[in-house]
């Protein structure tokens, strides 16, 4: 029997890696010999680079940088085990976190942080690079990233603006210099993670949606608007891109604007990236049962989340998908309609979230164990003679999982374990 584990971390708790170790243990109580395929994943957001590296066998790279406010932080992300592909978060650079409260305004923060780790990635050979665009603490149209770069921004005097441009100072730039940039930045396939569709301008914009949960004032919110519109119509006319209205541009303060405009960027759902690098479909392929999971499954995680994901690549190939949650919600049966045949959670009952953080390894175990258990029921029940003209074509997974389609390799009939002198 082969088993396919590709589950998203479970935030401020578990990463991927470890939550697919824990199901795998409580698993192997009921098929200890099985195969066991353990993909790390993640849906474009926190946690993305962890995942990746731990998927792929990669390396955590590490970097002093400027972060939002101009101060030294110290970043770092990801190169994978391809040794050419770089995954970058943009939160680690230029994230709202890194920005105390007290200090928070989008007028001053900037993304050159985050054009550095690009700049390294570059430096250090990487021919693809990934970007995630989820928790930024900037709203500058992704300007600091192309200072980065080498991009040149000029004033109305014709000179330099060598300070990292954030959003407030957009309105100062007269011109848009790129004969400047790192020339090794044309040989790189840029793609940016991206689940949102905001364009850079407007009432659905960067500064108007995002603006205010990053420090913004309304009177900030409409003066980084049309700094925004100021700089879109820059790269248009020096630049020949129109970014402005393109669905994404917005996102990360209108980082997906500038590396669309200055690094020929594509956006693509995050998940999706993910299940390209991480070569999911390959493992997919001869499995018999899949798992995923995330920290709470809700009617949500059918949309761009790591379990939809996880199902889509898993319905190619025919093999059943089951989605272990730290908990349920009350809509969590609306993802029956979008591939994933099976829910299971890993609290045992109600309780408080540190109680389910501190026994999540165990929980996870045994969460691991009840889904084979319920399993094996199921092939015990299709294994029953009926009427030949009643007989499926295809044997069923367990009537108590939603009569979910398996593969039509047949599986072993393993006897269930004896566990403290009971039989369960």
């Amino acid at each position: 029997m082969k088993i396919v584990i590709a589950p998203d971390s479970f935030k401020e708790n578990l990463t991927s890696l470890e939550v697919a170790t824990e199901i795998e243990k409580g698993m192997r109580r009921v098929w200890p010999d099985a195969e066991v395929v353990k993909v790390p994943m993640a849906d474009g957001g926190e946690g993305t680079v962890q995942s990746l590296v731990d998927a792929t066998g990669g390396q955590i790279v590490k970097c002093k940088v400027l972060g939002p406010l101009g101060k030294p932080v110290e970043a770092s992300y990801g190169l994978l085990g391809d040794g050419r592909t770089a995954v970058i978060e943009m939160a680690e650079a230029s994230g709202l976190p890194l920005v105390p409260r007290a200090e928070r305004n989008p007028l001053a923060t900037s993304t050159f942080g985050t054009g550095q780790l690009v700049d390294d990635a570059i430096s250090r050979g990487a021919e693809e690079i990934i970007v995630g665009l989820g928790g930024s603490a900037t709203n500058d149209g992704g300007a600091g990233l192309a200072q980065a770069l080498g991009i040149r921004f000029l004033d109305y005097q014709g000179a330099p603006i060598t300070d990292p441009v954030g959003g407030g100072r957009l309105w100062d730039i007269a011109a848009i210099d790129t004969r400047w940039v790192n020339p090794a930045l044309c040989r790189v396939k840029v793609s940016v993670a991206c689940d949102v569709t905001n364009p850079l301008t407007g009432e659905k914009g960067a500064s108007r949606v995002y603006g205010p949960q990053k420090g913004a004032t309304p009177a900030m919110v409409d003066e980084l608007d049309r700094n925004l519109a100021h700089f879109a119509s820059l790269i248009r006319r020096d630049v020949g891109i129109d970014i402005e209205s393109v669905p994404g541009a917005g996102a990360g303060g209108g980082l997906g604007a500038a590396l669309i405009a200055f690094t020929s960027a594509t956006l693509k759902r995050g998940v999706e990236l993910v299940v390209a690098a991480t070569g999911l479909e390959n493992h997919m392929q001869g499995a018999d049962l899949a798992i995923t999971g995330e920290g709470r499954v809700d009617f949500q995680t059918a949309f761009g989340k790591t379990p939809s994901g996880v199902a889509n690549a898993a319905k190619k190939f025919g093999v059943p998908v089951i989605a272990i949650g730290g908990g349920l919600s009350d809509d969590a049966k609306g993802v029956f309609a979008h591939g994933i045949d099976g829910l299971e959670s890993a609290t045992p009952n109600a309780m408080d979230l540190d109680t389910a953080i501190r026994k999540s390894r165990a929980y996870l175990q045994d969460a691991g164990e009840r889904v084979a258990r319920l399993i094996v029921i199921g092939q015990r029940m299709g294994a029953v003679e009926e009427p030949a003209e009643k007989k499926p074509k295809v044997q069923k997974l367990a009537r108590a999982l939603m009569k979910s389609q398996l593969s039509t390799r047949p599986m072993r009939l393993p006897t269930l374990p004896k566990r403290g002198g009971t039989q369960r």
